[in-house]
């Protein structure tokens, strides 16, 4: 059954690859709509994270009935996990969103940039500059390196349908609630303990994948251990400051959200970035997505091999 999980987990990141992942792909769409937050006063807005969670436990509930479906039938497995990675992994959208950034800023397009930005970040975009959308987009395609590849791909690989889904949808849902300038203490603490450990591999596997672009390996691994101690959360911050140093850039400082003004560190040494820097930092996510897949493979198959012994 292992090797079922990692074959299904390899054809949905080589369907992502293939097929696209659009805007307005119906699997993401539907997601976001079913966990949406809407900005309302507090007792509705509380209720509404409530519902939230409510179908993130029932979109886990089917996935869990369709993993305990494909128990003893490897191509049930494997189709179903194919497909459930399909619709969760966001690579290949990540990718054409972010050559969309790079191009835009390289030809001093602003305006498209900053509605570009605006789909994939919940920061205020109106007034930044080149400098500030360049850096804005290289935090972005690497926060969401590690939300919408790595987490998924590693909770696929540890625990199927239900992983893939919930990390998904718990992610979406922290998202809405931070559009609406809301943060949900509960969404958020569920978010951090299910990106602890895929943050962390995110930024090792930057590590690795920086002398492929032209990066940095020394400068991502000394920025992602010196840089992220005075970030306030424990997993914000870590790809981050990885890509920057990779990049050998320095990202980070002060962000306007709608929720207003949050003064963060600085993130790695050297240069504002610019947009090549942008170009570089969706290679560098491109390779750590293909790493995160070899390394969701491994993951699959270690797991597999103990239930077994077990």
């Amino acid at each position: 059954m292992s090797a079922a999980r990692a074959i299904g987990l390899m054809l949905g990141l080589a369907a992502d690859g293939a097929l696209g992942n659009p805007r307005r792909r119906p699997p993401v769409t539907a997601f976001r709509r079913l966990a949406s937050v809407p900005a309302a006063p507090a007792p509705a807005s509380v209720r509404s994270v409530v519902a939230g969670l409510g179908v993130t436990a029932a979109a886990v509930a089917v996935g869990v009935v369709a993993e305990r479906a494909g128990r003893g039938r490897p191509v049930i497995q494997a189709a179903t996990t194919a497909v459930t990675t399909w619709a969760v992994v966001g690579a290949a959208g990540l990718a054409t969103q972010g050559t969309e950034l790079a191009r835009d800023l390289e030809e001093g397009r602003l305006e498209p940039a900053r509605g570009t930005l605006s789909e994939l970040d919940t920061r205020v975009a109106d007034s930044l500059g080149m400098i500030g959308l360049s850096r804005a987009a290289v935090e972005t395609l690497a926060e969401n390196t590690s939300e919408v590849v790595v987490a998924p791909l590693l909770w696929g690989a540890l625990a199927g349908v239900p992983g893939l889904l919930a990390s998904r949808m718990i992610s979406v849902l922290r998202q809405t609630a931070r559009g609406t300038g809301r943060h949900h203490w509960a969404v958020e603490r569920i978010d951090e303990l299910i990106h602890l450990i895929p943050t962390r591999a995110a930024a090792a596997l930057t590590v690795l994948a920086a002398p492929v672009v032209g990066g940095s390996a020394g400068g991502a691994w000394r920025a992602w251990r010196r840089d992220t101690i005075a970030h306030p959360s424990p997993n914000a911050g870590r790809v981050e400051a990885a890509f920057a140093g990779a990049l050998e850039i320095r990202v980070g400082g002060r962000t306007v959200y709608p929720h207003g003004v949050v003064e963060l560190p600085v993130l790695g040494v050297g240069r504002n970035p610019d947009a090549g820097h942008v170009t570089r930092a969706v290679e560098l996510s491109r390779v750590v997505g293909w790493l995160a897949g070899a390394t969701s493979v491994v993951v699959a198959v270690t797991v597999g091999l103990r239930h077994r012994k077990s």
